[in-house]
């Protein structure tokens, strides 16, 4: 469904127009006093004494013209709060007949810094949708006038959030592909389009992947047809010599397994093994996009994970880019392989101030948190807080775990520096970032968030409708912009 916002004033729509007003927790009108006429406040006065009024909306249509949508704001209202109820309109335009809506941003209750700007926000991350392989497309248009002197949000906090958008909706996109379309050769492809939205983009192929000796990366996707990458996208927005904030991404476009098989049930879902590398690419499109004034980059590993003649084996062991030998021995813990290359040479080559690395790691992290948190484990105290208090703002929320020496010989191989997987068995997700943890080689500040139960929802979540969420776009903005602008 197609929305179309615009600024300015109240549109005279010949058909049913809704007006958009907004009240106190209790729906008081004596705020509404302004907007309405007598009869029209002792309408909805009467019609609320019979209303649910611990709802965040109710609607009172007076005739065939005119509506009015009364919208609830609690006190102290948190930033993501104003987006649910920004996303709960969405849900009520997406649910009825074509309309023209007028939101009075004058009748704004308490004061909020940036009302009106969340609220759209929250209502249009959640109109995403995914409908690009539908042959019968189902247009809906409807449009929200905005229009009043106070509450209205300022140019420079409109391209911070149609950056943010734009950011999250590309990586919603990247993720929603399937594996036949958004396969290595045609994500390098797109990534490097970005660079008319600034970024530097450099693309390493397999040639050049074997002559820097990322051997870790290279070993899973041998057995697909398609070629394996590490690309780079940089992002200069202060001065040269401050030192980058790094982020590095998986990015297996599909994941069969390789030959330690998954089950075919479910399997369909492995297009979305990427999102990790999906959400750093949609983080640097936004900060490209608003101009933000770091240097950051963004490092991500396309490969694909497939069975054929040359894929590699369980029991195979590989020389990693940080000089470190890895035995395989199960070739479906093949994230943990091209985050390990793609962080070591990220730290050697950017030398950044810290690393954040995003992926759907482990299945034991859902076991975990299940969709309500991701897993953050990390070698530093201040990223850690920062990382959480940044999740709680966006309500994309990280609980951390532990990392501990004694997890080590968990991973310790007999035959090579270290295994792949722990089959001793427990602490499935711990084990996996302790791994990748030994790939950090000058202790550099360091978090890995295992996203594998944000990545994508079934059922839709307050700021989508389901499939791709695009979760860590959002919650790595908030990094920056509190810590590091």
């Amino acid at each position: 469904m197609s929305i179309k916002i615009s600024y300015g004033k109240k549109s005279n729509n010949k058909g049913l127009t809704s007006q958009i007003l907004f009240a106190d927790e209790k729906f008081n009108t004596t705020s509404l006093k302004p907007y309405l006429t007598i009869s029209e406040l002792n309408y909805i006065k009467d019609l609320l004494k019979t209303s649910d009024l611990k709802k965040k909306l109710l609607t009172f249509e007076f005739n065939s013209k005119k509506k009015i949508i009364l919208i609830s704001i609690k006190k102290n209202l948190k930033s993501f709060d104003i987006e649910n109820l920004g996303a709960e309109l969405y849900k009520y335009i997406n649910h009825n007949k074509d309309g023209t809506y007028n939101l009075n941003t004058d009748s704004v209750i308490g004061k909020y810094k940036n009302f009106v700007g969340y609220f759209l926000h929250g209502l249009k991350l959640k109109s995403y949708q995914f409908k690009k392989y539908k042959t019968k497309k189902i247009k809906k248009n409807n449009s929200i006038n905005i229009f009043g002197n106070k509450n209205k949000p300022t140019a420079k906090d409109l391209i911070k959030f149609k950056a943010l958008e734009e950011g999250t909706f590309y990586a919603r996109d990247l993720v929603s592909e399937p594996g036949n379309i958004l396969h290595p050769d045609e994500y390098a492809k797109r990534l490097n389009q970005l660079r008319k939205d600034g970024l530097k983009v450099t693309v390493y192929d397999q040639k050049k992947l074997k002559k820097l000796g990322m051997n870790a990366l290279l070993g899973v996707g041998m057995g697909s047809i398609r070629g394996s990458y590490l690309v780079t996208m940089e992002w200069n927005g202060t001065k040269k010599d401050t030192k980058p904030l790094a982020f590095v991404g998986k990015g297996v476009t599909f994941d069969t397994g390789g030959y330690s098989l998954k089950p075919a049930r479910f399997m369909e879902d492995m297009t979305y093994d990427m999102a990790g590398s999906a959400a750093v690419v949609g983080l640097m499109k936004s900060l490209a996009l608003r101009k933000a004034k770091i240097n950051a980059v963004g490092v991500v590993g396309l490969v694909e994970n497939m069975v054929s003649g040359v894929a590699q084996r369980p029991g195979d062991i590989v020389k990693s880019y940080s000089g470190k030998t890895i035995e395989i021995l199960n070739t479906d813990a093949e994230g943990r392989l091209v985050l390990a290359d793609a962080l070591t040479f990220t730290e050697k080559k950017f030398k950044p101030k810290f690393i954040v690395d995003l992926a759907t790691l482990t299945g034991a992290i859902i076991v975990c948190l299940g969709s309500e948190y991701a897993g953050l484990f990390s070698n530093d105290d201040k990223l850690s807080q920062q990382i959480i208090d940044a999740g709680e703002k966006v309500e994309e929320k990280l609980w951390r775990m532990p990392l501990h020496k004694n997890y080590d010989k968990l991973m310790n191989s007999k035959n090579a520096d270290v295994q792949n997987i722990n089959y001793v068995g427990g602490a499935g997700s711990t084990t996996a970032a302790q791994f990748l943890q030994r790939f950090i080689l000058n202790k550099t500040p360091w978090a890995h968030l295992d996203i594998a139960g944000m990545a994508f929802s079934k059922y839709g979540g307050a700021l989508n409708s389901g499939g791709a969420t695009g979760f860590g776009v959002r919650l790595l903005n908030q990094l920056i912009e509190e810590n590091y602008e």
